[in-house]
């Protein structure tokens, strides 16, 4: 349903950003992390640092891997996840069955199955490190949200919105 644009005064920008650049997350072991990101979700990995390795694709955005000991790593919320754009919902359906298929080989904790939900056809997947990640087939790209603008006011009270669990 298209609720047409909210028209809205931007406020002045404290920090002048260019672009949002990257985003960190963690890791116990960045051999078998890396493994599952280059096999198993397609990523292109590389490690810059003693403690820490890159990975992103086809963007300027990159995430940040950071090695932590393994006690330290959070137990993340669905909610808290990455995002991996395919082009079928086909894709989609294979990638869910073989991370089902190589749970063990991946160390993959949890696999949920797929769903239509906020216009893409999609299912979630917690890693090795409790990284939870989407494989989606999206109707629509984050860039067009951008370029339309607006399309809800935000309620007076956010804090009364209950998010699906």
């Amino acid at each position: 349903m298209d609720t047409g644009t909210v028209t809205r005064t931007k406020p002045e920008r404290l920090v002048k950003a260019r672009r949002m650049s990257h985003g960190t997350l963690m890791c116990a072991d960045r051999r078998k992390t890396r493994r599952f990101y280059e096999e198993f979700l397609g990523l292109e990995t590389v490690v810059h640092s003693k403690n820490s390795m890159m990975v992103g694709l086809s963007t300027d955005f990159h995430v940040v891997c950071v090695s932590v000991p393994a006690e330290k790593l959070a137990n993340m919320h669905v909610f808290h996840h990455w995002g991996i754009d395919v082009d079928t919902r086909a894709e989609v359906d294979d990638a869910w069955r073989r991370a089902n298929e190589l749970k063990d080989v991946y160390g993959i904790k949890k696999i949920m199955k797929p769903v239509e939900q906020h216009r893409v056809y999609s299912f979630y997947l917690q890693d090795l490190d409790n990284n939870w990640w989407e494989i989606q087939c999206a109707e629509r790209h984050h860039a067009e949200y951008f370029a339309r603008g607006d399309q809800f006011e935000l309620p007076a009270d956010d804090s009364r919105h209950k998010p699906r669990e």
